[in-house]
Parts: structure tokens; sequence; C-alpha cells
């Protein structure tokens, strides 16, 4: 079943905004790590290559 965010979107002006999840692992401990964050369609690889820095 879709979390409540996602079933919004797909609706009306929803179509104009992606949920973007990176993964990023701590180098302390090795374990993985996972960030959902919305953004508009046109910010996209912006949101992605921000969460690689």
């Amino acid at each position: 079943m879709a979390k409540k965010v996602v079933a919004t979107l797909k609706t009306g002006k929803g179509k104009e905004y992606s949920k973007v999840v990176t993964m990023t692992k701590s180098p302390k401990t090795g374990a993985y790590s996972f960030k959902e964050v919305i953004v508009h369609n046109d910010h996209v690889a912006d949101a992605i290559s921000a969460s690689k820095k």
C-alpha cells in the first residue's frame, strides 16, 4: 500500500513533483541510511547532487 504522500502526488498538480530517495553509508559504522525528499521535477538533479556532498 502506498503512503499517503505518494498517493496524493499522483493526482492534479502533484504530477509536477517527484519523491527522491538517496542512500548514504556511514563512515563510522558502515550502516546505510535513507533520506526521502519531495522536490519539483525541475530540481531532481540538484537534490541528488546535493545528497552526494
